[in-house]
């Protein structure tokens, strides 16, 4: 698959993921205290550059010169995170990041689409106990909101860099140990399962439906069939199944969009389902891999496959 075209995609559907109007997320309509749409624009477009040399190391690894072990999985997460901080003061997207890399290369190294998520998978299993110490960096550089402390390979202990090369933590024993805590580690350990069936589903919904309704549809189903992690880890479990009951109310017509809008800022950024959304940005992504191309129609921003 060609360079640019994976970098591109993988650019452009976290922008589409931070633009629509989504409930209880940034987008160009609304901003939250610390965080705006602004910063999604300079972050996605400042990681462009590590994108592309993950693409380039990926194709190391498909033509034998590089072994998986080697593709440094850990690096790249971390100079992305840098480099998005670098070109502005929040964390809009940590979570997309270390979705994204792992696929990216996926792609480059893959047959196609569907053996992408098989190789990203691999690389997870056949990385290294350095790629994790790199992720924990690249932690400490976005400072995530909820991530716990005093727990065991805590974070924000360097103690943690010793116990992680003691145990042989690498990045799928990481997320083995932490997937109840954080979407983005059961994605990496389902190949990418929730991503693709969401990607799925916006295929099918952009034939039925104006660009931005579908992905906000798509949304609201994410949110009534999932508790979204972050939420988890900010509020607690019984915001998020309120959260996931409210979104079921929706689809059931009980509830209105704005009124399910209002309930999810009412607390300010507590009920920011920030897991759910990097899913949906990456599966933008496999939907402008796919050739979404936009229309505009009486007004209204159609999207073809």
């Amino acid at each position: 698959m060609e360079r640019w075209k994976i970098v591109r995609a993988f650019t452009l559907g976290p922008l589409l993921e931070a633009a629509i109007p989504k409930p209880g997320n940034v987008s160009r309509f609304r901003d939250f205290e610390d965080l705006t749409f602004y910063h999604f624009l300079f972050a996605e477009t400042a990681v462009t550059g590590v994108y592309y040399e993950a693409v380039k190391t990926a194709e190391l690894l498909r033509k034998g010169i590089l072994e998986p072990r080697e593709a440094g999985l850990g690096e790249l997460i971390k100079r992305a995170v840098k480099a998005s901080r670098e070109a502005q003061d929040a964390n809009p997207n940590f979570g997309i990041i270390a979705l994204s890399i792992p696929l990216i290369m996926g792609m480059a190294i893959g047959k196609n689409m569907l053996d992408a998520r098989k190789k990203a998978r691999l690389l997870i299993e056949e990385s290294t106990v350095r790629d994790t110490m790199e992720f924990y960096r690249a932690i400490r550089i976005a400072n995530p909101k909820g991530i716990p402390s005093g727990v065991k390979y805590d974070v924000y202990s360097d103690d943690s860099f010793r116990e992680l090369f003691q145990d042989g933590i690498n990045l799928a024993r990481l997320a083995e140990m932490s997937c109840e805590r954080e979407m983005i580690f059961c994605e990496w350990l389902n190949e990418y399962e929730l991503s693709y069936s969401t990607f799925g589903r916006l295929y099918e919904l952009i034939g039925e439906l104006p660009l931005e309704d579908a992905v906000i549809r798509a949304f609201v189903e994410m949110l009534a069939n999932n508790l979204d992690t972050l939420i988890v880890r900010k509020a607690g479990v019984e915001e998020a199944k309120l959260v996931q009951e409210n979104a079921r109310k929706v689809l059931d017509g009980e509830l209105s969009l704005e009124e399910f809008d209002e309930f999810m800022r009412e607390k300010g950024d507590l009920r920011n389902p920030g897991s759910l959304a990097d899913i949906m940005a990456v599966s933008l992504s496999l939907l402008v891999l796919r050739g979404l191309r936009i229309e505009l129609r009486d007004g209204r921003v159609i999207g073809r496959p």
